[in-house]
């Protein structure tokens, strides 16, 4: 092998925590090893699993799963409601602990980081030794319950996939020579970027299975995707290491799960109030705006959640997402022809379609004073704390939808982000 042809083998290493919340509890509680646990975000049977050690999964209990439905699953199954500033600390750690032997690009969760190997770490002995030395590492400095599954790849996207395919704790090297044969054995889903709605999408166009959606032209699976995505993904699946756009953010979303007490249309919009000040504090944080707000709800004894979405002309102030809010949940609260709406259960708001800073386009209906008072809410509450100033309505209890750990952002707790 030349020089040349080493170097492209293997250039990235995407670490994936496993099964991150219930490790975490397990290092902490040493009784809960070796032992079913789920890890909820509140102690009643409505809510869901965030996140499951092995031995639970091992039933069938998966982030996702009703708490009902895990204990049927699983008997003896151990629920812990989340601590999430140990999550954070753990979360620090992890990053300490793999910087100090390479470097992260990217921290693309609070439990997965992505390292670009550089030099000699490309040639692939040196990679799995550095990978052996990382492992190690979490388990002397952070934990011996902290374990990561690792993915070697030519890029990103392909570390990813790998990082997916060996579970708990192990390492999976996708090489050059090695496509495509080692990806025809994954289901569409197992595919980041292909969820349940996309998997419906390439099934209703004939893609039922990954040695079809392999087999396509780069014309058609950007047909299939319907955008330029599916040109990305051509190139990905073939090892090649394209440019991709540094923002990886795709939209910004808050949900939450009403306690009994609130679930009444009344208090689940103020919940949804607060639900999208946060969004939007962290939408302007990150320096976005959106063009779009999806409302949802889910109601007591429903399966499916009612969706709203609000088309926005590019905006990241309260007082224009306040107005588009009142909009969708007025749509909401009309019950479908011939039924009767439940209570309310859960509640959540997705900002997406969103616009960088540098792309933003002014407008001729852009209010510069409703940015500037958010902007300067936005100093006082990252100052202060959240909830040091507020909009007048908004609900003040602070318990109320409070701060959780989203998979995707990770806060430093100097504030309620």
């Amino acid at each position: 092998m030349i020089l040349g042809e080493m170097l492209m083998s293997i250039r990235w290493l995407y670490l994936d925590l496993n099964s991150f919340f219930a490790s975490v509890e397990q290092q902490l509680n040493p009784e809960l090893r070796g032992k079913p646990v789920a890890i909820v975000p509140m102690m009643v049977d409505s809510t869901s699993v965030l996140a499951a050690s092995y031995p639970a999964k091992a039933f069938g209990v998966k982030t996702g799963t009703k708490v009902g439905d895990a204990k049927r699953m699983c008997p003896g199954i151990i629920f812990r409601e989340a601590t999430h500033e140990a999550y954070v600390d753990f979360h620090h750690k992890v990053i300490a602990a793999v910087d100090r032997h390479i470097p992260i690009t990217a921290v693309m969760s609070i439990d997965e980081v992505i390292c670009e190997l550089t030099g000699s770490q490309r040639d692939l002995t040196k990679a799995i030794a550095l990978v052996d030395e990382i492992k190690s590492e979490l388990s002397r400095s952070v934990g011996e319950c902290i374990t990561a599954s690792v993915g070697l790849a030519t890029n990103r996207y392909l570390a990813k996939v790998a990082s997916d395919m060996m579970k708990p704790n192990g390492l999976t090297i996708i090489k050059q020579e090695d496509l495509p044969e080692k990806l025809k054995k994954l289901a569409l889903r197992d595919f980041p970027g292909i969820g349940a709605q996309m998997e419906k999408r390439l099934k209703r166009v004939g893609i039922y299975t990954t040695e079809i959606l392999l087999g396509l032209s780069r014309e058609e699976l950007k047909q299939a995707w319907g955008s330029i995505v599916g040109e990305h993904f051509y190139e990905w699946v073939r090892g090649n290491d394209t440019a991709r756009e540094e923002n990886t953010q795709q939209s910004f979303s808050q949900s939450h799960v009403l306690s009994p007490e609130l679930r009444n249309f009344e208090d689940a919009y103020q919940v949804t109030q607060k639900l999208l000040h946060k969004a939007a504090f962290r939408l302007r944080k990150e320096k976005f705006w959106t063009r779009s707000m999806l409302v949802s709800i889910q109601f007591m004894g429903d399966e499916e959640s009612r969706d709203q979405r609000i088309r926005l002309l590019e905006c990241q102030d309260d007082f224009s997402l306040m107005g588009a809010l009142a909009e969708a949940w007025s749509h909401l609260k009309r019950p479908p022809l011939g039924r009767e709406l439940g209570r309310p259960l859960k509640v959540g708001v997705v900002l997406s379609d969103l616009i960088p800073d540098l792309e933003h386009n002014l407008s001729l209906f852009e209010n510069e004073k409703a940015l500037n008072v958010v902007r300067k809410l936005d100093e006082i509450n990252a100052k202060f704390g959240r909830g040091s100033i507020y909009f007048g309505g908004s609900p003040v209890d602070q318990e109320v939808a409070p701060s959780r750990i989203a998979f995707t952002s990770i806060p430093d707790f100097d504030g309620d982000h």
